[in-house]
């Protein structure tokens, strides 16, 4: 639950699956170190707390699907990427890409330049993939990637290696662009979701780092989600206090590591070596080992799991979803 279930009680923001995002993930294109690959994940197979598939329908037609980019560091969006999905029935869906810059990208991206329209979506093993210009694109069912012994840390953190994600699927949103479009320096990114309602736009989940919107936000999660990386310093108090109760911080320290952790924000220099939590994150990265040995303070450094074996060598790279 890398940010899986990050609604109330382990459940999903807006008692929606499809607007849960689980995990996002930024890593140099394997062989072409001109390009960088984005995976946001959401809508998880399953829940934490129930044997029960969550439904069948990918994405929720008419939200927005959206990641966005930092390129100067002061935790506000330069560089935004939308993705809306049209419902075909029969569990049928198309996708809308659309590209913000300056301004209007720290905005809501339900307008813009268009990058591909109408793209199919995969409900099934094929991975339907579309290309345009420099682009590339998958949206779809996919094996989720993340690993984690879910019931061990239910059971007070006494892990046993038993990945619970080791057969669950996750719907993904994958974006092959050039270096050229994110420039040189070091990026700030991070990914949220939003639901059309009566009365506008509303964000439902958000996040860039694992784990953390789950664990530490306490009482202020629907805050936390629905907020901005921009003023996420008015969530040190709760951050520290959960650091405290769980890690046995003093204080100091624990403000100390709540600075660390927020903004919640996904560092990338696409240019450097990829690993969380130093720079991006690849999808066998062990970011739950990273996280328990912060949130912790060193009692706990692992839950004794590891990536999974069924990731691909090529685009899109996450395995086809389970049965």
């Amino acid at each position: 639950m890398s940010h899986h279930a990050s609604g109330p009680n382990f459940g999903f923001p807006r008692g929606d699956a499809r607007l849960d995002m689980t995990d996002l993930y930024a890593f140099t294109k394997p062989g072409d170190t001109a390009k960088s690959i984005i995976v946001l994940n959401v809508h998880p197979s399953f829940r934490l707390d129930s044997p029960e598939p969550t439904t069948s329908e990918p994405f929720k037609p008419g939200a927005l699907y959206e990641v966005k980019v930092d390129t100067n560091g002061d935790a506000v969006a330069d560089l935004s990427y939308s993705v809306q999905f049209a419902s075909l029935g029969d569990r049928k869906q198309t996708a809308t890409v659309r590209r913000n810059q300056g301004k209007r990208a720290g905005g809501v991206g339900d307008d813009g330049e268009v990058l591909v329209e109408e793209a199919p979506v995969s409900v099934g093993r094929e991975a339907l993939m579309t290309k345009s210009g420099d682009y590339r694109f998958f949206f779809g069912w996919r094996s989720d990637p993340f690993f984690f012994d879910v019931n061990g840390n239910f059971s007070h953190m006494q892990f046993t290696g038993d990945d619970f994600f080791k057969d669950k699927n996750a719907c993904s949103i994958v974006l092959e662009l050039p270096n050229s479009e994110l420039g040189t320096k070091k990026l700030g990114i991070w990914a949220c979701t939003l639901d059309k309602t009566e009365d506008g736009w509303v964000q439902a989940d958000r996040g860039g780092k694992p784990l953390q919107a789950v664990f530490l936000v306490g009482e202020e999660r629907e805050a936390y989600l629905s907020g901005e990386p921009a003023n996420d310093d008015r969530f040190i108090g709760v951050f520290v206090h959960e650091l405290e109760h769980t890690g046995g911080y003093t204080p100091e320290n624990a403000k100390s590591v709540a600075r660390k952790l927020l903004p919640d924000i996904l560092s990338y220099e696409p240019h450097a070596p990829v690993r969380y939590p130093h720079n991006g994150r690849t999808l066998t990265d062990d970011v739950v080992d990273v996280f328990l040995s912060t949130y912790t303070n060193g009692k706990v450094t692992g839950d004794k799991v590891g990536p999974h074996g069924d990731l691909l060598d090529e685009f899109p790279y996450l395995g086809p979803p389970h049965d």
